[in-house]
C-alpha cells in the first residue's frame, strides 16, 4: 500500500545514505556501550500560547451547520432564508476555513482563520471583491471570539465585511454574527443561531 505521506526524494537518499555509512561503520567496529546519561534529551513540544488554544476552540465547529439569518436593517433577500455554513479544518490544522452559503443567493463568500505569529487573523474574501482582515480575541470566559477591523485589500467603495462575532452554546450549537459596513459606514448585522448537522440531519438537543 502507498503511503500518503509527503516526503521529498532528497531526504529518502540522505536518510538510505546515512543507514549504508552505518552499516559499513559497524561491520568494522566492535559495538561500543553507549552512555545514556550523556545523551541529549528529546525537547519537549512548548506549550500552545493563548492564541493558540483560541484557534483550536475555533477548530472544535469544524462540520456543517444550519439556521436563518436575522438582519438589521431587514434584507428582503437574506432575513429568514435558510443558511448552510460549513467549517473545514484544511492545511494539516493550520487553517480554518468558513463558507457560508443562502438559498437564493448565487454566491458564496469564503473566510480563512489561521494563528499569524501571535495574532488570531481572519480574512473574509467577500463577494464586494474585496478581502479585508480582522484579528480576533476571546472574551475572559473563553466563550465568544470577536474579530475586529484590521484592513482591506481590494474595491471597498461598495462596502466590506468589518467585524464578526462567535459565540459557542455547546457541541451543537454556537451563534454567529457579522457586520457589513455600507457606503457611509452604514452597518447591517446578519445574526446566525445555528445548528449541528449530524448524519444528514440536524442536532435538535439542547
Amino acid at each position: 500500500m502507498k503511503s500518503h505521506r509527503f516526503i521529498p526524494l532528497a531526504v529518502v537518499a540522505l536518510m538510505s545514505l546515512g543507514s549504508a555509512v552505518h552499516a559499513q561503520s559497524g561491520a568494522q567496529k566492535p559495538a561500543e556501550k553507549m552512555d545514556h546519561s550523556a545523551a541529549p534529551q528529546a525537547s519537549a513540544k512548548p506549550a500552545p500560547t493563548e492564541t493558540e488554544k483560541v484557534f483550536e476552540k475555533l477548530k472544535s465547529l469544524e462540520g456543517a451547520w444550519e439556521g436563518s439569518p436575522k438582519v438589521v436593517p431587514p434584507v428582503p433577500d437574506i432575513d429568514g432564508k435558510p443558511a448552510h455554513i460549513v467549517l473545514r479544518v484544511a492545511s494539516r490544522g493550520h487553517t480554518l476555513m468558513h463558507d457560508l452559503k443562502i438559498d437564493g443567493i448565487p454566491d458564496n463568500p469564503l473566510t480563512m482563520m489561521v494563528v499569524d505569529a501571535d495574532r488570531l487573523m481572519l480574512t473574509h474574501y467577500c463577494d464586494a471583491d474585496n478581502r479585508p482582515r480582522m484579528i480576533g480575541k476571546a472574551s475572559p470566559d473563553g466563550k465568544v471570539v470577536e474579530f475586529d477591523f484590521l484592513d482591506i485589500s481590494g474595491h471597498a467603495e461598495r462596502g466590506h465585511m468589518h467585524h464578526a462575532v462567535f459565540t459557542f452554546v455547546d457541541e451543537n450549537h454556537h451563534s454567529e454574527e457579522w457586520t457589513f459596513m455600507m457606503p457611509g459606514d452604514k452597518p447591517v448585522r446578519v445574526h446566525f443561531d445555528l445548528q449541528r448537522k449530524i448524519n444528514g440531519g440536524s442536532s435538535t438537543g439542547k
